[in-house]
Formats: structure tokens, C-alpha cells, sequence
């Protein structure tokens, strides 16, 4: 008879072969090489190359920065076992002036996010990045910026461009609005309703 110990210390080895995979596939999910990655957290390429071909084991003091890089709870970094508790946590966090939400919690693409975009938030700063949005207004109204388009949506509108046109999304600056975003990788479209 397999002890219950032995079976859980299988179930911890299983996991951490699997951190090294996991590691690579975040990293190329968000288009990073391993010398952008050291970049942002301080590791050397090489630690984090044998990370990956599960040469080194993962510590905690190298696991935290990639968990901020990768925008990943640190459970999910690793691939931790479910607890059996199905609820997602969900720990809103600002960022530039907007309250984010994240929705999903599965590394890699699309994205999912619900952003409150404060009334004063309304000063256009027009970016470009590879990807296709698509915002949904669940409440007030928010102002769009796509090339040459200028818009004013509402609750119920939804939008959807390619990320490489300039663009930005803002308050109207008259009301504040909640907006529902998916982000996903170029060409890939989100379609709302049956097909």
C-alpha cells in the first residue's frame, strides 16, 4: 500500500518538473527572450535558461520576479495544485491612473480585464503595439481614439481594432466608465454571440 506521504511527495515532485516548462511557455506567450526577462527581474539569462531546461530548480527569491513580469499569481507560475476551491481572487491593482481587474488567470493569451477608467483620465496618449482589443462599455461612456477615428461610446457598445494603429481609450471626461478588454494576439478576433 502507497502511503498517503509518498503519494503527495510525487504529486510536489510532479509539479516542479513541470515549473521549467511552464517558465519557457509564459516567457514566449508574452514575446520576451530570456535577456528581456533578465532585463526586468535581475536574473541572469543563463539562471533562467537552466530554469527552463529544468536544469536548476526554482527558489522563491527568483519565482517573485518572474511572477511581476509574467503578471501571474505565483501559484499559477508554478502550476500548483487546485485546491478545490473554484473561486478566482480577484486583487484589482492601479495602473496608470485606472483601476485593472484581471479576469482570468490562465497564463499566455487573450487577456482578460475589467478597467475603471477614472472621469479625469481624459488626456489622449496614442500607442502602438502588436494584438487586437476589444472593449466592451459595461457602464458610463468612454472615449476611443483608432487613426483618424474620434469616438464616444456607451454602455453596450462595443469595439474591436488592430493595436498596431495608433489608438487610446479614455473617460469622455465627463463620467467615469467601466469597460470590459480583451487583449489577444495579432489576427486573433473575438466574436461576441452564437455564430
Amino acid at each position: 500500500m502507497v502511503s498517503v506521504e509518498a503519494t503527495e511527495g510525487a504529486d510536489v515532485r510532479s509539479v516542479l518538473d513541470r515549473v521549467g516548462s511552464r517558465l519557457q511557455a509564459l516567457r514566449e506567450a508574452r514575446g520576451l527572450t530570456l535577456a528581456d526577462v533578465s532585463e526586468r527581474t535581475g536574473v541572469s539569462s543563463s539562471t533562467l535558461s537552466r530554469l527552463e531546461n529544468g536544469q536548476r530548480r526554482a527558489s522563491l527569491e527568483v519565482l517573485l520576479p518572474l511572477a511581476q513580469v509574467y503578471r501571474v499569481p505565483l501559484d499559477e507560475l508554478v502550476g500548483a495544485p487546485e485546491t478545490g476551491d473554484p473561486r478566482v481572487r480577484l486583487r484589482p491593482r492601479r495602473v496608470n491612473g485606472r483601476t485593472v481587474v484581471p479576469l482570468a488567470h490562465q497564463p499566455g493569451m487573450p487577456q482578460a480585464w475589467k478597467i475603471v477608467v477614472p472621469r479625469g483620465h481624459s488626456v489622449p496618449r496614442l500607442k502602438t503595439h502588436e494584438g487586437t482589443e476589444w472593449l466592451y462599455v459595461l457602464t458610463g461612456r468612454m472615449r476611443l481614439i483608432v487613426g483618424e477615428r474620434d469616438l464616444v461610446l456607451k454602455a453596450g457598445e462595443v469595439a474591436e481594432f488592430d493595436t498596431r494603429l495608433p489608438h487610446w481609450f479614455g473617460s469622455d471626461g465627463e463620467i467615469e466608465a467601466e469597460i470590459l478588454s480583451i487583449f489577444g494576439p495579432q489576427g486573433e478576433r473575438v466574436h461576441a454571440g452564437p455564430s
